[in-house]
């Protein structure tokens, strides 16, 4: 099928050789049944950017490591079909002698940074390309002020946050100034003006026609306007889609809705508004184009009844006064005041290295804070050890491999109850029954590590719910799930906070947190900003532009209707009418 570009995107140089292509590529990994992907096949030309979509365990990330070789050389696993990456077979050209030609960022950034200091980590790869000094630097310089880390270049990686870490990687991956750049969800760890930041540049790196992009993005809202071409995989990872953006996701979304996979969110909207009668024409895939839709669309319903807000109740389930964390000589948090009732769900959002994380961390006990207290349920979490606390407190990390410690997912999920002393009947039936709920009885056997990354995941979700803690604490509980699974786990933990359960996430997922969200905590620059209601959040404009988090896209596209004013005031998918409540 013929791409079709993004209006600022070079035009695809048919007459050219592709950079990338790939004939019928399955990868079997070590230890595995069968192989995922299990048949893929498509080319990437320079002046692409290619979106690879797909659900949760399809083989994007290890069809990604085939890109550049360390599937199957580094890591262990059977490729068959052709990897070719500039006219050589990635199966066994070395890695070193592929760099040149493909870049890549990883799902997990930690996997990728080594040396010690900022601008060491963007330089080496052009080092080890043997460029003279000063085009080094020259590349080093120019990346990480794409990314906003350039004030921070004499700065260790092991202090950046999370998102911070993330911008370094794909930092590197622009020093090297390889014609083809592969990103594994490249902005799942970033604020908004992150993201942005970083699309920004990645249309400019394939603004002069002569280099590529493959991306695998889960965030549709932000690349679907860099995109040009989609190639969609199935459940069982084959090639089920390949084609323009309007050929797949306007033309084929419901197909892609049905497998599970992302879409854009006004796309999401729109399906269900047209089950409803709205007359919207074209199927719109931002929310400028679904408001635009709305302005002209005849039909509809003429009044919609949203739900009243909840509002939980009674004495604070958890209670956090005073809290301060230090690193060296850097204050983290300063004097956090925070009450959580019980069956409450508090979104805490913010820009990356606000403190988010360093606070949620101090909160389940993860993090020993040096002054002011933590009580969850009237008990001080300092004084409780591991093992009682996870009586009271389940934590989920950003990172899944963080916190696994046994050798097949059926431990993992039984380790906990078993140090509680859990009788073993129950412990199989939990386990059973946590297994069958994440769509991980088949891998039951298999090593946390080999687990895609949606399905690590899952499986450290498992982790801090099987245990019984009335409150959970979660930090990104979405990054690298398909849709399917992310709304399966955030249904879960609705039915857990109406049973009495606290649920504190991190997340910068705006989206999630009009739909899901009692409340909303603002962190910037280690302070509490904000402490409101998910509605009274997103009304102040101000606090929107001062913290950096801009405004979901529902409200985007829905507020101040003409001619659909029953639309206005709905920031949730779930209340939309043509869809299941």
């Amino acid at each position: 099928m013929t791409a079709h570009p993004h209006p600022t995107a070079a035009e695809p140089r048919a007459e050219v050789d592709a950079l990338l292509r790939l004939r019928n590529v399955a990868v079997t990994h070590l230890e595995a049944d069968r192989p995922t992907p299990a048949d893929v096949s498509f080319e990437v030309r320079p002046g692409e950017v290619v979106l690879l979509l797909g659900p949760s365990g399809s083989g994007k990330s290890t069809l990604a490591l085939t890109m550049n070789g360390l599937l199957p050389q580094a890591v262990p696993g059977e490729v068959l079909g052709e990897v070719i990456v500039g006219g050589r077979d990635a199966t066994t050209t070395p890695v070193a002698e592929l760099a040149p030609t493909v870049a890549m960022v990883f799902q997990d950034p930690d996997a990728q940074l080594i040396t010690g200091t900022v601008l060491d980590e963007v330089c080496f790869g052009p080092e080890n390309l043997r460029l003279p000094v000063a085009e080094v630097l020259a590349r080093a310089e120019s990346a990480l002020r794409r990314v906003g880390l350039w004030d921070r270049r004499d700065e260790s990686p092991d202090v950046l946050s999370g998102g911070g870490r993330q911008r370094l990687a794909i930092a590197c991956a622009l020093a090297m100034a390889s014609p083809l750049l592969v990103l594994d969800e490249p902005t799942a760890s970033l604020d908004p003006a992150g993201v942005a930041e970083v699309y920004a540049a990645l249309r400019d790196v394939v603004a002069a026609g002569d280099r590529a992009i493959v991306l695998i993005e889960h965030d549709l809202d932000a690349a679907v306007e860099l995109v040009d071409r989609v190639v969609a995989l199935d459940g069982a990872g084959r090639v089920v889609a390949d084609g323009s953006v309007d050929e797949v996701l306007r033309g084929r979304a419901r197909e892609l809705h049905d497998l599970g996979v992302w879409l854009p969110t006004a796309t999401l909207a729109a399906l269900r508004l047209q089950r409803a009668g709205y007359d919207l024409g074209r199927l719109p895939l931002t929310p400028e184009e679904l408001r635009a839709a709305l302005e002209k669309a005849a039909g509809g319903v003429a009044s919609t009844a949203l739900p009243t807000p909840r509002k939980p109740g009674g004495e604070p389930f958890l209670r956090v006064r005073g809290l301060g964390v230090t690193r060296g000589r850097a204050t983290i948090l300063h004097d956090v005041d925070l009450d959580v009732a019980a069956g409450e769900f508090v979104a805490v959002v913010g820009r990356n290295g606000a403190g988010k994380t360093t606070l949620v961390q101090a909160i389940a006990g993860v993090r020993r804070p040096p002054r002011g207290t933590v009580r969850i349920d009237g008990v001080d979490v300092r004084r409780l050890s591991a093992r009682e606390l996870s009586r009271h407190v389940g934590f989920v990390f950003q990172n899944p491999e963080h916190q696994f410690i046994a050798t097949t997912v059926d431990d993992e999920l039984a380790h906990g109850l078993r140090r509680l002393r859990v009788p073993e009947a129950e412990v199989r039936s939990r386990v059973d029954e946590m297994l069958a709920r994440f769509g991980l009885a088949d891998r039951a056997d298999a090593h946390p590590f080999l687990l895609s990354g949606g399905q690590k995941r899952r499986l450290s979700v498992g982790t801090a719910l099987i245990g019984g803690a009335r409150l959970l604490v979660l930090d990104e509980p979405t990054y690298g799930q398909d849709r399917a699974r992310a709304e399966e786990m955030l249904a879960m933990l609705d039915d857990l906070r109406a049973s009495g359960t606290a649920i504190v996430v991190v997340t910068h997922d705006l989206q999630l947190v009009a739909e899901h969200a009692d409340r909303v905590v603002v962190m910037d620059a280690g302070r509490l900003a904000a402490d409101a209601t998910v509605a009274d959040a997103f009304a102040d404009v101000a606090l929107l532009e001062r913290t950096g988090l801009g405004v979901p896209p529902l409200r985007r596209a829905f507020e101040g209707l003409r001619q659909h004013p029953e639309l206005a005031s709905i920031t949730r998918l779930r209340d939309l009418p043509g869809g299941d409540r």
